[in-house]
């Protein structure tokens, strides 16, 4: 059997043992095994063959793997951008009413608005966002 042949044996059988584990490892592995393959196809040379496998392992390890599990692993219940605003709290930099307001949230300056009509906040009140309406944050007094 050639070298290419076990090479890609051993990089497919790893890429399928990924299913059973989940944490990218074993795909990394299995795809740096495929880059062995690729090299001992062309080459022939067995240490150029492992010095290509454990290039390109660690590399995808390092640079590959964390970005997948951040896409993968996250899940949907992560909320990001302005879900993530929602229920927070913030500080009332001028006077908040249902038409306009400042706070200060997240480190940023927001335009505000009071949920509720006639509900005038004073500055300097602690608030907590009910929700983002386009840049707009809609706020409520803490009791």
């Amino acid at each position: 059997m050639t070298a290419a042949l076990i090479w890609l044996i051993v990089g497919v059988g790893l890429v399928v043992a990924e299913v059973l584990s989940g944490d990218f490892v074993l795909l990394m592995l299995g795809l740096g095994a495929l880059f062995g393959a690729g090299s001992a196809a062309l080459t022939g040379n067995p240490i150029i063959d492992v010095i290509v496998f454990a290039v390109a392992s660690a590399g995808l390890l390092v640079l590959a793997r964390p970005a997948l599990k951040r896409k993968f692993l996250s899940g949907p219940g992560v909320k990001t951008n302005a879900d993530a605003l929602v229920g927070a709290a913030a500080v009332t930099l001028s006077i908040v009413d249902a038409h306009s307001g400042q706070v200060k949230l997240a480190g940023d300056v927001w335009s505000a608005r009071s949920i509720a009509e006639g509900h005038v906040i004073e500055p300097g009140t602690t608030v907590t966002v009910v929700e983002i309406a386009g840049a707009t944050a809609v706020v409520s007094a803490e009791p």
